[in-house]
């Protein structure tokens, strides 16, 4: 049968995650938390203080980063990563328990560093960090007994076979060769290391209840036999400090020759005490750690690993000066690396033209990154610190605007009396800089006119006549009809007031039309000013081509096109007669052809022939 963790013979009593024996795991509380600080300062900062008894311990990063977890007693001894010496993953013992160290594969995980514990821990534990880049965030998780639960002080100081509230306490996870642990001073660093006597169910007399009848003693054994030492176990390490037990068998008395077991009182069999053997250090060597990450993703970068001079000792491992390791040769400490061929930036197209006619817009052109192969990869392949622009601003110029108008509609809308002739009108942005144009204002174009074909012939009652052509040949228009009141006589009809019928309904004299879709038409503005306001001068206006939906179109014949560019304002120049310049003198042609115009007197005596030379001879040197 089984022993149960209260130390009796067929208990099925198991310690619960909080450290009780038959507990139902509800005697402890869990402490959780993240430490998600904006550090600021490289160096060690602490994140977390484990208590003492705490157990399951969990201290991971939440994703990988290039900082370190580093871990210390509160005593200040270093346990893991202390004094700027990053140690290698594996298990560290501190604080009453073992710490397992863990660091993922720093190429191909994501994942954090972690600290896994069992516990319980004798002892305040104080974990930092080693802060080098910003804080990815740090979890932490541990489990603390409640206020009626065993503390591993009170555990360790009843007598052996004691029980404490009914029960022995057990913490979780130890071994018989913890039984004998005390206090010891490490060789290599003269630091105490501080272990915690843990009691094994089974080594000591267990408690029995009054009621349980006690077991029948065997027969004392022969005193012809007893339990001599014959030897001891092989040193569990061949260097460093390592442990043995004494071996005991049961010989004759006499001859000493080795007997059956039986044939010895169980009872006073020797318990093995364990002994140190083998206390000389082991030689120094070189901890190599894992390459980092090669510094870039593509091209010749480096990559960095940690070597260390260490040293075993009492089960630990330490890390000791390097002299120690000068026997060795000391591995390289950085390495070339390239992970690819790096891709480069290619520009595949020239810019387009400007998004807009005028004012600012925008243009493009097709950047690709290209690997060494020559096919079109991600732009992440290249860097993106050299990658050429494919978009950027283009000024066009100011941008004005002006009435559009079509040419007016052919039909009239009614084939006898009054219609209307239509057209179309638009407010567009004009492109034509030779000559300013102001915006399109609060004067808009009309888009109909009057016109009448002549007067209708008389018809009959409420007489509707037949509808007009559509107003337009093309798109939206509109017909209309007369419709008179009528009165039917013998050989014709008489033409009646309109309220003579107005008890009749009246039939609709408009309605709207549209024949076909237009297609594309050209547009022109009005005029520009012309140039200049005598002898010749030129004025403008825009013409385009514009389909249904009033966007630019090729589609216009081109032999319909209006004219862009015609002369203006061809009469010859007539000056104004100025009254206060005169000739004075009837020769004053003479003055001219001496060329005394340039002499006051002369300008003043002769004002009227001087002043026609000088407006000649600007005009002549304004054309040239």
């Amino acid at each position: 049968q089984s022993i149960g963790c209260d130390d009796y013979l067929g208990s099925d009593k198991v310690i619960d995650k909080c450290g009780i024996c038959g507990g139902d795991n509800t005697a402890c509380k869990v402490v959780s938390g993240v430490f998600k600080h904006t550090l600021t300062n490289l160096g060690y900062h602490k994140i977390v203080e484990i208590p003492e008894g705490a157990t399951k311990i969990n201290i991971t990063e939440m994703s990988k980063s290039n900082n370190y977890l580093a871990l210390r007693s509160r005593s200040g001894r270093s346990i893991i990563n202390g004094n700027w010496a990053i140690d290698r993953p594996g298990r560290y013992e501190g604080g009453g328990t073992m710490f397992t160290y863990k660091r993922p594969n720093e190429i191909s995980s994501t994942a954090g560093e972690s600290f896994l514990a069992d516990g319980p821990t004798n002892e305040v534990l104080d974990v930092y960090m080693i802060h080098q880049q910003p804080n990815p965030g740090i979890h932490y998780e541990y489990i603390i007994p409640g206020d009626n639960v065993i503390s591993p002080q009170l555990l360790a100081q009843r007598r052996p076979g004691e029980p404490l509230n009914g029960q022995l306490g057990m913490p979780e996870g130890t071994n018989r060769e913890d039984e004998d642990l005390h206090m010891e001073t490490d060789t290599l660093t003269g630091q105490s290391v501080g272990t915690f006597p843990v009691i094994q169910p089974g080594r000591f007399p267990s408690h029995q209840p009054e009621n349980q009848v006690p077991a029948v003693q065997p027969p004392r054994q022969n005193r012809e036999y007893n339990w001599k030492q014959i030897g001891k176990t092989e040193c569990t390490t061949t260097c460093g400090k390592g442990s043995q037990y004494p071996v005991f068998h049961c010989v004759n008395r006499i001859t000493h020759e080795e007997v059956p077991e039986g044939y010895c009182d169980s009872s006073t069999k020797p318990i093995p005490e364990e002994e140190a053997c083998n206390l000389f250090p082991c030689p120094a060597f070189w901890d190599i750690g894992e390459w980092s990450e090669c510094s870039k993703t593509c091209g010749l970068g480096m990559q960095h690993r940690q070597i260390l001079c260490r040293q075993m000792y009492a089960n630990r491992t330490l890390t000791v000066q390097q002299y120690r390791c000068q026997h060795l040769e000391k591995p390289e400490t950085t390495s070339t690396c390239q992970l690819k061929i790096c891709s480069e930036w290619q520009i595949r197209t020239e810019w387009t033209s400007c998004s807009v006619p005028c004012g600012v817009g925008q243009r493009t052109r097709d950047v690709k990154c290209v690997s060494n192969l020559g096919d079109i990869v991600d732009d992440e392949e290249c860097n993106m610190k050299l990658r050429p622009n494919d978009i950027e601003n283009c000024d066009m110029g100011p941008c004005a605007k002006s009435w559009f108008l079509t040419e007016w509609s052919d039909r009239c809308s009614a084939e006898c009396g009054d219609g209307i002739r239509t057209r179309s009108v638009v407010c567009m942005t004009n492109h034509v800089s030779s000559l300013p144009l102001e915006g399109c204002g609060n004067n808009r174009p009309s888009e109909t006119t009057p016109c009448n074909n002549g007067p209708c012939a008389g018809k009959q009652e409420w007489f509707a006549g037949g509808w007009t052509q559509c107003s337009t040949e093309c798109g939206s228009g509109t017909q209309q009809r007369e419709v008179i009141c009528v009165r039917k006589t013998e050989g014709n009809f008489e033409v009646l007031n309109p309220y003579d019928c107005s008890y009749l309904e009246k039939p609709p004299s408009q309605q709207s039309c549209y024949l076909k879709p237009c297609g594309s038409k050209w547009f022109h503005t009005e005029w520009s000013t012309c140039s200049k306001s005598c002898e010749g001068g030129f004025r403008v206006r825009e013409v385009r081509c514009l389909s249904d939906d009033m966007t630019a179109s090729n589609q216009c014949d081109p032999q319909l096109k209006p004219e862009e560019k015609e002369p203006c304002n061809t009469q010859d120049c007539i000056p104004e007669i100025d009254e206060n310049c005169k000739d004075k003198y009837y020769n004053c042609n003479v003055v001219v052809q001496a060329r005394l115009c340039v002499y006051t007197y002369y300008k003043t005596a002769c004002c009227a022939s001087c002043t026609r030379v000088a407006n000649r001879q600007s005009g002549f040197l304004g054309r040239r």
